[in-house]
């Protein structure tokens, strides 16, 4: 039984893909720790290149997924492989290096304190490198238009850096997880809140992706908008 398995997913990250692999098998305890691919049908290679590595790494799964569905339903795979396998914590990391995979054990370790431990870059500590004025008022805004639509202290609603304890997931109902694009992020901690279960922001500093390009969209913006209002109407029903 793993202690954690870090849920990885991956679309056209051939580049980024083994140096990400490698330096989490530097942090982990690759005794009882695991790294879990989760490919949406990269056309690049990347799946091909995950199985090499799960190959030669005994500490590396894949989970090949047929087609691309947004990273909400990619991580809801990796949960459930990872639940299966009586994993105690589930981590959440971007492949391509925007999150320092060095931090992953300090999430580790704080998740004995809480069920949902978030790397957060809005916490005294916590910072971005990289970005130019537009993109850091996008964020920023984009994490306060939820907090104050939601109702909810937690200042990082859209970060990805995540570890959950095995209970908060089973506590959230994968089934009802909506969400396919970085909402899916907003979403699963503010179902952690609902549950009434400890939320903990560590600080971490983001960086700007090393190589490739990113996944954002207009269509995962116009979900986040859209999606943030409706979780708080469903709460305040009685159906969240």
């Amino acid at each position: 039984m793993p202690r954690a398995v870090v849920c990885l997913p991956t679309f056209n990250e051939r580049e980024n893909l083994e140096p990400m692999v490698r330096a989490l098998g530097d942090v982990l305890d690759t005794s009882r720790d695991r790294v879990l691919v989760i490919d949406d049908a990269s056309p690049d290679g990347t799946g091909e290149l995950a199985d090499r590595l799960a190959g030669e790494l005994p500490w590396v799964d894949v989970l090949h997924r047929a087609r691309k569905e947004g990273l909400g339903p990619a991580y809801i795979a990796g949960f459930r492989k990872a639940l299966s396998e009586n994993a105690e914590l589930v981590v959440e990391i971007d492949c391509d290096f925007s999150h320092d995979p060095g931090d992953v054990p300090r999430l580790i370790e704080a998740a004995g304190e809480a069920d949902l431990v978030l790397g957060s870059r809005y916490v005294r500590g916590g910072g971005t490198e990289g970005w130019g004025l537009l993109r850091r008022i996008v964020s920023r805004g984009g994490c306060l238009y939820a907090q104050v639509v939601l109702g909810v202290n937690v200042r990082d609603l859209t970060g990805g850096f995540k570890c959950f304890r095995r209970g908060t997931l089973e506590a959230i109902d994968l089934d009802a997880l909506s969400a396919r694009g970085y909402a899916f992020q907003i979403e699963t901690t503010y179902r952690v809140l609902r549950a009434g279960l400890r939320v903990r922001e560590i600080p971490i500093r983001f960086s700007e992706r090393r190589v490739g390009d990113s996944k954002m969209s207009r269509a995962i913006v116009l979900e986040a908008i859209w999606k943030v209002p409706v979780l708080r109407w469903r709460a305040l029903t009685g159906k969240l």
